[in-house]
């Protein structure tokens, strides 16, 4: 699993890195079951606060993608395969909202009407 992060960048850095991971993870280079390294070596190696890196797992906890278990550290869900098939319909919408020029805040307030059903 390659991360990269940019301290110079406008996106805090814990958002950089729940990126770079839910990359790694929906791309299918890291697989359900699969740990992910330990806070404190990605921070050593990363060459940032173990905190952040603890805040960019529980965004990814929070996504559903990894769990956090204790004495165990953060794995990948089972569910992070789903969510890869959720993202190739997602791109299929945007495509076709871009076609017709709907916008983003549209499409998102028919995506949140259809979970509320």
């Amino acid at each position: 699993m390659i991360i990269r992060i940019d301290a110079a960048s406008d996106v805090p850095l814990f958002a950089q890195l729940a990126s770079a991971v839910r990359t790694e993870v929906l791309g299918g280079r890291v697989s359900a079951g699969e740990r992910l390294p330990a806070a404190r070596d990605l921070a050593d190696s990363l060459e940032v606060n173990q905190h952040t890196v603890l805040h960019a797992y529980q965004v990814l906890r929070d996504e559903g993608i990894i769990e956090l278990r204790r004495g165990r550290g953060a794995v990948v869900t089972a569910e992070a395969g789903a969510l890869a098939a959720v993202r190739d319909h997602a791109a299929e919408l945007v495509a076709v909202a871009r076609r017709h020029g709907i916008g983003a805040d549209a499409v998102l307030a028919l995506i949140r009407e259809e979970f509320d059903r």
